[in-house]
């Protein structure tokens, strides 16, 4: 154990201590530790894992505190693993030297607007625990390749600046858990990947709140952008995840390469999360191979879920409903756009107020094809329950669409319209909205076994 106090280091919140504690991981044995106090820094504080070999820094329980008033991370941990998590693509001196480098119970605060908290580079099995990190551009920033993270039980708090918490920036990165942690307050975004090649990625049981910026077009809770690179196998679970309205806002954003195939981002299951109040909810764009499943979604100021150019994607079995006692403005709603092999599944939507009085409805399915809407619980739309546009080969089956207030304002319970073709509406409940029960244009869907009533009212 190296004690930073015994190398010279002060805490006192003024002195420069970076040479100090750069000699004591430099010359020490392994464990730094950082007693209780404020520890200034001008420069990161380098761990050369190849050169200083196996290493953990310890705040005492998080009594310590590092405040970085230079440019970048207070620390960096740098190692040379440059190949595959598999045993055989090992050299001897990760093994011996780098595995495992750990940070635990330490704070760190950015003091400037180009302060960063804990850089990762050429890492093995980095785990970071029990950390608090607040006022830096980017909490905690992966860079070039690493392998195996584990982020657990951390605050990543308040970002300074355009910030964003957990940052895969142009990362080779295959098995990242990051687990029980608190990401919240970064105006960019909670947790981004860009420019990066993604496997085996689990966000689970957190609370991303707060990541939004209402003076730019674009922020994000979860953002994962692979428009550049690749992203597949992950899973986002048991996590809530809400911020507040701003221009371009999502919850979880994710997004690849527009290509016929839709394949660079994907393979994800979304699963038992809490995803409320921004401009989208959800937005999945040129994605294949998605499940989302088992989630509550809320108070979305455009649309709840939005698909867009997306492949064989299956949203199922979640909850859309504003609840009485949450107050502000929301749209709410389901969109499809450009997409193939989708199912919308078991879904219950209540008081959407999505679409328009010439198009649109809670569930609105826009130039696709199979596309199948079955099981679904639409309940007093402000307009309609589904529309379907420019589709083919698509199913609306076994749904209720009931306009049951007081003073009904639903139009029709399902429209099928445009160059629609070969489509079935079948075995639905309805009630009958002021311009009829179901509106299709002729040739665009074949009827069968729906059952309109003619008073839904409570």
């Amino acid at each position: 154990m190296t004690n930073v106090k015994d190398f010279g280091a002060t805490g006192d919140g003024t002195t420069d201590d970076t040479d100090s504690i750069q000699h004591a991981v430099d010359q020490g044995d392994g464990l730094i530790v950082f007693p209780r106090g404020t520890y200034r820094l001008t420069r990161p504080i380098e761990f050369e894992l190849n050169r200083v070999g196996r290493s953990g820094i310890a705040g005492e329980g998080g009594t310590a505190r590092l405040v970085m008033h230079g440019a970048g991370a207070a620390m960096r941990l740098v190692g040379t693993h440059d190949k595959t998590a598999e045993p055989s693509d090992f050299q001897p001196q990760v093994w011996e030297l780098q595995r495992m480098p750990t940070v635990t119970g330490i704070e760190i605060i950015g003091g400037n607007d180009d302060a960063d908290g804990i850089e990762l580079e050429g890492t093995m099995q980095a785990t970071i625990l029990g950390v608090l990190v607040r006022r830096c551009r980017y909490g905690v920033h992966l860079v070039r390749r690493n392998r195996n993270l584990l982020l657990a039980d951390c605050h990543i708090y308040h970002g300074r600046g355009p910030a964003i918490g957990v940052y895969f920036d142009g990362v080779n990165l295959h098995q990242t858990n990051i687990v029980g942690c608190h990401i919240s307050y970064h105006p960019h975004a909670g947790v981004k990947i860009e420019r990066s090649e993604i496997r085996n990625l689990q966000i689970t049981g957190c609370d991303i709140e707060y990541n939004f910026d209402v003076n730019n077009d674009d922020s994000a809770d979860v953002w994962i952008d692979s428009r550049d690179g690749t992203v597949r196998e992950g899973t986002i679970a048991s996590n809530t995840i809400q911020a507040k309205y701003s221009p371009g806002g999502v919850n979880l954003r994710m997004e690849g390469l527009e290509t016929e195939a839709s394949n660079k981002a994907g393979l994800w299951t979304v699963s038992g999360n809490i995803i409320q109040s921004q401009t989208f909810n959800l937005l999945l764009r040129s994605c294949r191979g998605v499940v989302v499943t088992g989630n509550s979604f809320a108070s979305a100021a455009e649309r709840s879920i939005v698909l867009d150019k997306c492949r064989h994607v299956l949203i199922g079995s979640n909850i859309f409903d504003y609840n009485p006692d949450y107050k502000g403005d929301r749209t709410d709603g389901v969109t499809v756009r450009n997409s193939a092999g989708c199912t919308l599944s078991s879904l219950i939507l209540e008081s959407t107020r999505a679409g328009g009085p010439e198009s649109g409805g809670a569930i609105e399915v826009f130039d696709s094809r199979e596309i199948a809407v079955s099981g679904c619980q639409v309940l007093d739309p402000t307009h309609r329950g589904v529309w379907l546009q420019d589709v083919r080969h698509s199913r609306v089956s076994d749904c209720t669409v009931l306009d049951r207030r007081d003073a009904p304002s639903m139009l029709e319970a399902i429209a099928v319209r445009g160059a629609s073709r070969q489509n079935v509406v079948q075995h639905n409940l309805l009630s009958r909205g002021s311009r009829g029960d179901v509106a299709i244009d002729a040739g665009s869907a074949h009827l069968a076994g729906n059952v309109v009533t003619e008073s839904s009212a409570r």
